[in-house]
């Protein structure tokens, strides 16, 4: 078998938000995911392995570093394998910062599609990374229409965000979340920043950033007013500190958390005025299902 080596100068221009959404519950209703995750670190730096295998798709090793004080360089780096679901043999080394890219966009993407109001017309970016430009590109996929918004701990990079991009910069993060229909995190915060007294009835919130036991976006207040769905359950209640905080200090419970992505049929809102709140947490089995998508995107040209 040859090994194909993807990378987006060969394959991103044929990629599309809403085909992998698809692709991502289509994924879902195959038998569920083995996985497994490794977490190494070294003070603020971290060695992150995952695994997959789905029976009938194909097992993914996907390996990160995250060096947050990276200046010259990006703070994540990271290889890709794919193996076939057949044979075993190594399918294709897919480019670490496409694939986290649209999975990781996606991920959200596919929780907003169940659980944002459909007339959400303001839409708030807290970070300014590489990430929240994503999500600018996939949210336009169902709120073409609706006005965004950009809030960084740096205004430099706010403002360059937001000339970029064409969004309106915010400097009072409060006033922000207060006016927002949709609030997407991703930061690399270990203190909250968003403060569950700004929410209002009615808002719809994607956690993105958090990923270490360590690691927290909203506060209890925010995190005990909405109702809390995940992508993972194996991901995400044991793993990141945005769930496993405050299910140490039984600020919330198990059962609180009301489904994760193979029961897509429980994401759905109980009223307009509910406040939900989606938890991003990757899983290497999300990696694996948009890996098999972007190589089948890949193959409509390069076979």
């Amino acid at each position: 078998m040859t090994v194909k080596i993807i990378n987006s100068s060969n394959v991103e221009l044929l990629l599309d938000w809403s085909e992998l959404v698809t692709d991502l519950i289509d994924g879902h209703s195959r038998p569920k995911a083995q996985i497994r995750d490794i977490i190494l670190s070294r003070k603020d730096d971290t060695l992150l392995s995952r695994t997959a295998w789905i029976d009938g798709l194909g097992q993914l090793v996907k390996t990160a570093t995250i060096f947050p004080k990276n200046t010259s360089i990006p703070a994540i780096n990271g290889a890709v394998s794919l193996f076939s679901d057949e044979t075993g043999e190594l399918e294709a080394f897919i480019d670490f910062h496409l694939l986290t890219k649209w999975k990781t966009a996606a991920d959200s993407l596919l929780a907003t599609k169940y659980l944002a109001r459909k007339n959400s017309e303001k839409i708030l970016l807290v970070g300014s990374g590489n990430m929240s430009s994503a999500m600018v590109a996939a949210y336009k996929t169902i709120f073409p229409d609706a006005n965004y918004y950009i809030w960084s701990r740096s205004l430099e990079n706010a403002s360059n965000f937001s000339k970029k991009h064409a969004v309106t910069l915010v400097q009072n993060l409060k006033k922000g979340v207060e006016e927002a229909d949709i609030i997407c995190t991703a930061t690399m915060s270990i203190k909250p920043l968003i403060k569950g007294e700004w929410l209002r009835p009615g808002q719809h919130l994607d956690l993105i950033g958090s990923y270490r036991p360590d690691m927290r976006e909203i506060d209890d207040i925010a995190i005990k007013k909405g109702r809390i769905f995940v992508d993972s359950f194996d991901t995400t209640v044991e793993h990141i500190g945005e769930l496993k905080i405050p299910l140490q200090s039984r600020v919330i419970k198990r059962e609180d958390i009301s489904a994760d992505f193979y029961s897509l049929n429980k994401f759905k809102r109980k009223s307009q005025n509910e406040i939900t709140i989606a938890k991003n947490g990757g899983g290497a089995h999300l990696d694996l299902m948009t890996s098999k998508y972007i190589l089948k995107k890949w193959k409509t040209i390069h076979n």
